[in-house]
């Protein structure tokens, strides 16, 4: 089969107007009359179930960050940086936890502001810590608000849920340095921290889940730096790995897809995160060798990332946009298990990215079969 590429901006093609994930710019792309329903094939793309396309984040997916999920009714705190927004100025926010961030905007993100260090010793958590209350937000509003104006059941339902176990660990500590050295010297303290901070991402997810009929979460806790793990394996295996499950397993089981965000170069993590029974990784293209990874694991996980050689800011040609976008669902394709994130403003050779992502793979599936 051979598909019709609209051109851009062509009259009488229909499109959709929406924003970027990142920015919220506004953009236009080509709306497909697809045969089935985006969602339903998202979920064959997750389960290697014969997707028909590659899902497109901008075009398949509703996607709620966390800080988009209510405000606290006492202004006293923020979820988190408001992605959508980027200020262009550095501000600084309390999180549910009582960690103070700084956005900065020279780098489009927030740090621990420095000095912050909510508890001294890993070993006083139980004294020390606090832990949110969601019905203190107007999180139940807000989902009341989405499912009556915005909710499209066609739609994958996407919640970003933030910071994970060890994230959230180091930043209680005051940086990696006393969050890492801690899981060293108090691994029994870490693993108990470990193991409430999971109970109240379970109960979290539950309330969520009452409000919206979730589909897909993505969970972040970065394991690495640029040049390796920021823990070996086996520190992986006796402290963050089972708590981890435990998140992961209440998830699926509640018959959602589950991703896991994670910076760094962990590839070593990867038979790992198999294990946990990941559906898809959010990993950085420039850290690990995700066309390697996917040779080695695709059958078992699916990967999230960037387009493979698309440098942004690069003004590319229509043909060489073409030539990348197809490139991409040639090297991640294979059975599924693969959607990338497009960050790509420019408006023409966004919409080029669009229609090859959508063409090619219908086509690449095809002729699969």
């Amino acid at each position: 089969m051979e598909m019709i590429r609209p051109k851009f901006m062509e009259p009488g093609v229909p499109v959709l107007q929406t924003t970027t994930s990142f920015g919220n710019v506004p953009i236009t792309v080509p709306l497909f009359d697809t045969p089935i329903t985006p969602k339903e094939n998202f979920l064959r793309a997750a389960k290697r179930e014969n997707p028909l396309w590659v899902p497109n984040h901008l075009t398949d997916t509703q996607v709620i960050y966390i800080n988009e999920l209510g405000v606290h009714k006492a202004g006293k705190m923020e979820f988190g940086p408001d992605f959508r927004k980027h200020s262009p100025v550095d501000y600084t926010f309390i999180d549910p936890h009582g960690n103070s961030w700084t956005w900065v905007a020279s780098v489009g993100g927030a740090m621990l502001t420095p000095g912050t260090r909510v508890l001294e010793d890993i070993r006083d958590w139980e004294k020390v810590l606090r832990w949110p209350d969601p019905e203190e937000w107007t999180i139940r509003e807000t989902a009341e608000k989405f499912m009556r104006e915005e909710y499209d059941p066609d739609k994958l339902l996407h919640i970003d849920i933030l910071q994970g176990l060890t994230e959230l660990l180091v930043a209680a500590l005051g940086g990696y340095e006393d969050g890492l050295v801690s899981m060293v010297e108090e691994p029994e303290a870490c693993v108990a921290y470990f193991n409430r901070l999971a109970d109240f991402l379970i109960e979290f997810f539950d309330y969520l889940k009452a409000l919206y009929p979730v589909d897909f979460i993505t969970y972040h806790d970065d394991w690495g730096t640029e040049r390796d793990t920021f823990f070996s394996p086996q520190m992986l295996e006796d402290l963050v790995y089972a708590p981890t499950k435990r998140i992961i397993d209440h998830i699926k089981d509640a018959g959602c897809l589950f991703e896991l965000h994670s910076c760094g170069k962990i590839d070593r993590f990867l038979p790992y995160m198999c294990d946990l029974n990941i559906d898809f990784l959010q990993i950085q293209n420039r850290a690990v060798d995700i066309p390697k990874m996917k040779e080695l694991y695709g059958g078992r996980i699916g990967f999230n990332p960037t387009l493979e050689d698309y440098e942004l800011g690069t003004p590319y040609s229509t043909e060489e946009v073409i030539e990348i976008t197809r490139r991409n669902v040639n090297l991640y394709g294979k059975s599924g298990g693969f959607y990338p994130w497009i960050f790509e403003t420019d408006p023409e050779r966004l919409w080029t990215i669009c229609t090859e992502l959508y063409c090619s793979s219908r086509e690449y599936y095809a002729g699969a079969k």
